[in-house]
Parts: structure tokens; C-alpha cells; sequence
């Protein structure tokens, strides 16, 4: 797929480029948390609500307001098309033909409908809420920021002359191609794109997906967008995320039931989904808690995705937790997201998707020049690792622009469930700095929850 992204740049025929083309254009687990709550939850109401962590870049000032209403307006009024809701219906996921059921593909048909949305600019930021039942706001998540990342990288491209936007697509395309090289051929290695929520724009994101499974065949398992795996015959990669627990925190009546609602909520979910789709986020409320009080079922769960916390840590005290629990590391998965980068996928794979000899430490591998050392490497595995690459892989034009500012670098923008049923929703995680909800609702979550395991990382995107 050759597409002329400076061309199309410089045109600026935004006509031709809605930024939401599709409601497909979403993370995969959305979807699956769609159906989950509209099984469970139909008739709950939810709040989601648009942050900038990026504090210093003043995106209100950066995106136009006018166009911002525009596209979510565009977007609010897309439906499902047949073709799509056919490929739903009957493709197979995760080795599984139906995980759709037919009365939920029949509510997609007819019945779904996205909320509206309060949108302001106040001190230099977007204010941006979707209010409604949960059903018709989960999804506004991705689009919110797909769709305000893309009105910052149209409004530095327009500041740039058509040469200039020859530069900077071939830096970027030379970034993204040298790391490539540094993955091509990797035995084992596993990783998929997960960037559609911070990409420097769609038909950036499609170019690197395409090109990702053109240069390393196998080794790239597929998309967390929706779109992209059903329009390139991908797989669609991706489980759950911490909307579900904090929701059903948030609705808990008592600090019992607030502890137990991160079990609780794996309960549902294996009700609803089997087999690879098991995949633990245990950081919501703090990692370290919830394997040490995990009901013994939980340890026959697929595999955990690491989000917060440092990924050597976290890594080790799930396969220490696994064989304490009496579970074989080597048949359960381990997936890292947080911020990737090549060095950190090869490193991680190393210490994970092979046997350390010696006594090497982490440390050995969080750069990547003694990957495949023979003195510290055996491919044999420890556990089933795998990398879900996201900001770095479909935005990463840090230097790239010819003027050698830095409006094209990535900002730490979120978009995060805040009230359900009017209640404060929180969410704790491994990291202080990620903590989120009113400050008296995370100091009594703290209490309940404990700090054990919680560190003060920098958040990088």
C-alpha cells in the first residue's frame, strides 16, 4: 500500500478524510467490553470524561473547537455497515467462530446509538464528557482521542510547505524501517499494534500496520483496530481494560464488596468469554493485592497484561504468584503495553521469551545490544510473552519535523470512565502518577486497597 501522505498533507482536503471512517475504527476490546455491558449492564448510566496528563500543551489552543464538534457530530451519526456486522458475526477470534452473539449483532443493527457530548475549552485545555447510558459511551473512548490527536497533527501539518512535509514523512518512514530491521528475525517474538488511541493519524497508522506485516510475517500477531484487521484480513488482538473493575467498584455499597469487585468482575467476564479472551489486568487497584487475595480459580485464567507497572517486576511476581498457585509459567501469557519501544520489546522478550543463564538480572536486558547473547540467552521461554506496541510504533515523529520544534510529539492524552450511576469511579494503578478519580474517593480506595506494590514512576505517554 503506497499512499502519498505529504501530498495528501498538503492538499488538506479533510472532505476526503473523515477521521472516524468507520465504528470498526476501534480497539477490539471495546467491543467485547460492549457486549459485556450490554449483556450485564444494560441499563447503566456512565460518564466518560477527556484528560490531558500532558499538562504543558495547551491543546485547546492547538485544535480547532469548531472542527473537533464536527468530527465527533460525523461520528455520532455513523452506523455499523452489513459488511461489517457480517465479518463480526462470522469471523473467528482467538480461535473462535461466534463470539458475537446474535442477538447482540442484532442490537448493533438496529439499536446502538452513541451518546452526545459536552465540549468546552477551559484554561487552554479540552473539556470533553460523554454522558449517557454506558452502552452508548464506552465506545466514544477511542474516537474521542483518535479524533483529537488527528486535529493536532492537522494543525502542525498545515504550518509546513509541501517539502517540508517531504521531510518529515521520510524521517519518520526511515525511523519506523530501522526499527524493523531491529525486530526482523527475532525467533519467537510476538507483538501487535496497539496505537490506534494516540496515532499521529489514520492513514499514518494503516501505513505502519501494513508495513509491520509485510516486514516481519509472523512475528506481527495483528491489530487492536478493529478496522484495520477486517480491511487487511488481520487479527484482531485485544481482552478488556480497567472501565470494567472500576465500574463495578463504583457501584459496590460497601467496602466489602468494593474489595471483592475486581473478582467479582472476572466472574462476568469468564461467563461471557472463554479461552484466550482471559487475559488478567490485575493493576486497577494495585497489582501486588489482587494476586495476593485472588480466589484459586483466578490462577486458571489464560495469561495477565502488564499496564503500569515496571514490566520486569510485574512479570516476575506473576510467574512467582503462577507457580505458588501450583500453574505452570510456560502455558500462561504475559503481555506488556506501557510505553514500547524496540529496545524495551527485546529486552522483555529476552528475559521472558527465553531462559536466563547465570544469574542475570533485568537489568542485563533493558538495553537491547546483548540480545541473543549466547552466554545469557536460550530460546526456550519462561512464559508466553508478547508486546502490545502502541504510542511509538503509529506516532513516533519526535525530530522529525524539519523546524525542529516539537508539535509533533506524542501527548499523554486519556479518556477515562469518571461516574457510573452518578458515583466517582477510580482507579488506583501501580503508579501514583496514573491514579485517577477525585482525591478523597483515592485516599479511601487507598485504604481499603492498600500501597503495597505502588511505585512513583514518570508517566511517559
Amino acid at each position: 500500500m503506497i499512499v502519498n501522505l505529504a501530498r495528501r498533507a498538503h492538499d488538506h482536503n479533510w472532505e476526503l478524510d473523515p477521521i472516524t471512517r468507520s465504528l470498526l475504527d476501534t480497539d477490539f476490546y471495546k467491543l467485547l467490553m460492549l457486549q459485556f455491558i450490554w449483556k450485564h449492564f444494560p441499563r447503566t448510566h456512565a460518564t466518560f470524561t477527556v484528560s490531558n496528563r500532558s499538562a504543558s500543551v495547551p491543546l485547546g489552543d492547538i485544535v480547532d473547537l469548531h472542527q473537533l464538534r464536527e468530527q465527533l457530530l460525523a461520528t455520532q451519526q455513523l452506523k455499523f455497515h452489513k459488511s461489517e456486522l457480517i465479518w463480526l458475526a462470522g469471523n473467528t477470534f482467538y480461535g473462535k467462530r461466534g463470539i458475537f452473539e446474535p442477538a447482540f449483532m442484532e442490537w448493533l443493527e438496529n439499536d446502538f446509538s452513541l451518546s452526545g457530548f459536552e465540549l468546552a475549552v477551559e484554561d487552554g485545555q479540552i473539556s470533553l464528557r460523554f454522558e449517557g447510558l454506558w452502552t452508548e459511551t464506552t465506545l466514544w473512548e477511542i474516537y474521542a482521542l483518535s479524533v483529537i490527536d488527528e486535529l493536532k497533527t492537522r494543525a502542525s501539518l498545515k504550518a509546513l510547505t509541501e517539502l517540508e512535509l517531504d521531510i518529515l514523512y521520510a524521517r519518520a518512514k526511515t525511523r519506523l524501517w530501522e526499527k524493523m530491521e531491529r525486530l526482523r528475525g527475532v525467533p519467537g517474538l510476538s507483538l501487535s499494534d496497539f496505537g490506534t488511541r494516540r496515532r499521529h493519524s489514520f492513514l499514518w497508522q494503516e501505513y505502519v500496520v501494513k508495513a509491520m506485516s509485510d516486514v516481519l510475517g509472523p512475528s506481527f500477531a495483528g491489530s487492536s483496530n478493529t478496522y484495520l484487521a477486517y480491511k487487511h484480513d488481520l487479527e484482531a488482538i485485544g481482552t478488556n481494560a480497567h472501565e470494567l473493575p472500576m465500574a463495578l467498584a463504583a457501584m459496590a455499597e460497601t467496602d466489602e464488596e468494593l474489595r471483592s469487585a475486581q473478582y467479582r468482575l472476572l466472574e462476568l467476564w469468564q461467563q461471557t468469554y472463554q479461552g484466550e479472551l482471559l487475559i488478567l489486568l490485575p493493576d486497577t487497584f494495585g497489582t501486588t493485592q489482587f494476586l495476593r487475595n485472588a480466589p484459586g480459580w483466578v490462577a486458571k485464567w489464560t495469561g495477565q497484561r502488564i499496564d503500569s507497572k515496571d514490566p520486569y517486576v510485574a512479570g516476575d511476581e506473576y510467574i512467582a504468584w503462577l507457580k505458588s498457585r501450583g500453574c505452570d509459567p510456560r502455558k500462561k501469557r504475559l503481555i506488556a503495553s506501557d510505553a514500547l519501544d524496540v529496545d524495551s520489546i527485546l529486552g522483555l522478550h529476552a528475559y521472558f521469551g527465553g531462559t536466563i543463564r547465570n544469574g542475570t538480572s533485568p537489568a542485563d536486558f533493558r538495553s537491547a545490544h546483548d540480545f541473543l547473547d549466547g552466554n545469557k540467552w536460550i530460546p526456550e521461554g519462561r512464559i508466553r510473552f508478547s508486546a502490545g506496541w502502541g504510542t511509538y510504533l503509529t506516532n513516533d515523529f519526535r525530530n522529525c519535523n524539519p523546524r525542529g520544534d516539537e508539535s509533533f510529539h506524542p501527548v499523554s492524552l486519556v479518556c477515562k470512565l469518571s461516574e457510573v450511576d452518578g458515583r466517582p469511579a477510580v482507579k488506583l494503578s501501580d503508579n501514583f502518577s496514573k491514579a485517577l478519580g477525585p482525591a478523597s474517593e483515592i485516599e479511601r480506595y487507598r485504604k481499603i486497597f492498600g500501597l503495597e506494590g505502588v511505585m512513583n514512576l514518570p508517566v511517559e505517554i
